[in-house]
């Protein structure tokens, strides 16, 4: 087994995955970061995270080469590999850049090396999907002329606590050696310990079930919210009295998107029916939780006629687009579908977001952002819970409405007693 003076570690995708696992390792070890991405390679290599999630004294004191060329990472002989995993247009795993990682690790593999995967997966998908693409292009044997494993990422995008050195890892191994040598590696950086899998399977299953697990509680209490809002309950008083008994778990309805709760569960689905099983629960989930911004919109629109407004000359601001707060990533976002509900019925909308990137959003989902509010309007939903709207005061609000203030508040972080007219999830 190589010794921590002569291992060099590659990091394939330098998202919000991948950056700060290399930034890590790179304090102990040389480490060489490829993306695909010129432009947020050249911003790396000047110490800037082009996820906004990492300062400038995350780059200090570390030995890392990042590139675009992938022919520089042919010197490194331990190998991560964490790019974007989501799904297309139909809900079917989109596995092209994994196995696109695969076919370029495959062709500057070298005996003794090792490959680690950190993407979410399905359970078998490392090694029936990705290790025949790195022997097919490398010509070597797996578990023979080299090592493979899974230890699946625990990143929480915004949180500034839980950092990657501070979340328990687990790893997984195709043999002994392989998953001490991993572990070896990983214990290296990770502070709060790790968590040996018995098998790479089981590491895939754990971290897929992870976020299923939390989709499904959140789509109960969305379909809560829909059953009480029908019967002029406020579903938010509901789950704290509820959550006065202990064994009580206070999950909060809301809109479920982003890469991990409202992607993974299509892994396990996708998998799931190849074996023969149509998963009911796990699909009535998703189901709930894709039809929250129809639910909103429809609400929205009827809180605008109730006011004896014709939707299709009302003005809706819409505050927050990123997928959770406190960040500026924009994919998946479930806002984006309330935005599109909402222009189905010919509503005007403006969307603000002091984090979220007008070029990407224009670029990726064709949706301008307002770099500030225009005008009065008609209602105002706060869509993603960012401190700057959580510190605004109803007479902020006042001072954008088109007369009475109609606040729909979809992460409840504002005081209800503030507003005459308020509506929450």
């Amino acid at each position: 087994m190589e010794t921590e003076n002569n291992i060099i570690v590659s990091v394939t995708g330098l998202g919000y995955v991948g950056l700060p696992l290399a930034l890590e390792f790179a304090k102990q070890y040389k480490v060489i970061g490829f993306d695909i991405n010129k432009e947020r390679v050249a911003l790396m290599q000047h110490g800037t995270d082009p996820s906004n999630e990492l300062t400038a004294a995350a780059f200090e004191n570390t030995n890392i080469t990042f590139t675009s060329n992938f022919e520089e990472v042919k010197d490194a002989n331990f190998h991560i590999i964490g790019v974007p995993t989501d799904i297309d247009k139909n809900k079917v795993p989109n596995l092209k850049p994994l196995l696109s990682a695969s076919k370029s690790i495959g062709k500057i593999l070298k005996k003794g090396d090792t490959v680690v995967y950190e993407s979410t997966v399905y359970p078998g998908c490392t090694e029936e999907d990705c290790v025949p693409v790195l022997e097919k292009h490398s010509g070597l044997k797996a578990g023979i002329d080299f090592h493979f494993g899974y230890s699946p990422e625990r990143i929480v995008p915004g949180d500034k606590v839980k950092t990657v050195t501070k979340i328990l890892k687990i790893v997984s191994g195709n043999s002994s050696e392989a998953l001490e040598k991993i572990a070896a590696v990983y214990g290296s950086i990770i502070q709060a310990g790790l968590h040996h899998a018995p098998s790479i399977k089981v590491a895939e299953a754990a971290k897929v079930i992870e976020n299923t697990q939390r989709d499904i509680n959140i789509s109960l209490m969305n379909e809560l919210a829909i059953i009480f809002d029908k019967m002029g309950i406020d579903t938010q008083a509901v789950i704290e009295a509820a959550g006065t008994k202990w064994n009580f778990h206070k999950y909060q309805p809301g809109l479920v998107g982003g890469h991990c709760i409202s992607v993974d569960p299509f892994y396990l689905m996708h998998k799931a029916k190849k074996i023969g099983i149509d998963p009911q629960v796990i699909a009535a989930g998703r189901r709930v939780n894709d039809f929250i911004p129809t639910f909103i919109a429809k609400r929205v629109v009827q809180s605008l006629i109730e006011q004896d407004k014709n939707p299709g000359k009302s003005r809706v601001l819409v505050m927050g687009i990123t997928f959770k707060e406190e960040v500026s990533d924009i994919r998946n976002s479930k806002v984006i579908d309330l935005i599109k509900e909402l222009k189905d019925y010919s509503v005007e909308v403006d969307v603000i977001d002091p984090n979220a990137s007008a070029i990407e959003l224009k670029q990726h989902y064709n949706v301008s952002l307002q770099p500030s509010p225009t005008g009065k309007y008609d209602s105002i939903i706060l869509a993603v819970g960012h401190q700057a709207y959580r510190n605004m005061t109803p007479n902020d609000f006042e001072n954008l409405s088109n007369g009475p203030v109609y606040l729909f508040d979809i992460k409840g972080v504002l005081n209800k007693n503030d507003f005459k007219n308020y509506w929450r999830l």
